[in-house]
């Protein structure tokens, strides 16, 4: 996979198809091929940039300090190597906090926005959440961690479906990837992430996306945002957990598909 200099480091990244550009943005995990089962299918009719973000997979892992707006920051500057002015932006977790930064601090260079699974701000439950998980890197290093990581994700049903898939994704999982350090300062970037008072100035059309059963961004905050973004549709996934974008994949990929193609 091809790589961009972009603010000082390498962003490893793929792009594929052609048409209108839609940038797919991961969570915390930070890799590109999380998005597996949606560029098949955009790739048809969109041009699809997934990549993974700095720390993560095959990008550099120079940085220990991160924050939501520098990881914003370096998403517009892989875009300016990649000659994209305007994007589709579709951000899960913590790529909906990267595109809700972009969308306000960068609202030029966003074409439709999507949120999925994604946050306000860190609240009580989200901050125990992750000084848990952030203690569990520090404790008992990353393979303890990825064996959690399949039961913060997914739903019940999907876990007994993919056991094996589930395992074998494990033993390279992403979560073991980066250096403890890395995976550290990325969870303190999301802790401190706060958006709330520039929601009202979004200007693109945006959907939300959430699930009823997300463990990690419980559907209150969907709500919240669908509420304060000016115009945003709300989509809630019955089921799936926080990834339904893998496990309820082709719903997903229909909702989106409808969005971003509608006139």
């Amino acid at each position: 996979m091809p790589k961009a200099a972009v603010a000082g480091g390498e962003i490893q990244y793929d792009d594929a198809g052609q048409g209108e550009p839609v940038i797919f943005v991961s969570g915390l995990n930070g890799v590109g091929r999380y998005w597996a089962p949606q560029v098949p299918v955009f790739s048809k009719h969109f041009r699809v940039v997934t990549y993974d973000q700095r720390g993560t997979g095959g990008s550099d892992q120079i940085q220990r300090e991160f924050s939501v707006d520098q990881m914003a920051e370096e998403l517009i500057g892989l875009m300016d190597v990649l000659k994209i002015a305007r994007a589709h932006i579709v951000g899960m977790s913590t790529g909906g906090a990267i595109g809700q930064t972009i969308a306000i601090e960068h609202p030029e260079r966003v074409m439709k926005l999507a949120l999925c699974s994604t946050w306000t701000h860190c609240d009580p439950w989200f901050r125990r959440l992750f000084h848990a998980r952030r203690d569990m890197y520090l404790q008992a290093g990353p393979d303890l961690h990825s064996q959690f990581h399949p039961l913060f994700l997914y739903s019940p049903d999907y876990v007994n479906a993919h056991d094996a898939e589930i395992e074998a994704e494990r033993a390279r999982a992403p979560t073991k990837s980066s250096p403890v350090e890395v995976s550290v300062g990325r969870i303190n970037a999301l802790l401190k992430f706060d958006r709330r008072a520039g929601l009202s100035k979004i200007k693109a059309e945006t959907m939300v996306m959430g699930s009823d059963s997300d463990f990690i961004t419980p559907s209150y905050f969907s709500e919240a945002l669908a509420q304060a973004i000016p115009g945003a549709k709300l989509i809630m996934s019955k089921g799936g957990g926080h990834s339904f974008t893998t496990t309820r994949a082709e719903q997903f990929n229909r909702d989106l598909m409808a969005f971003l193609q509608a006139r």
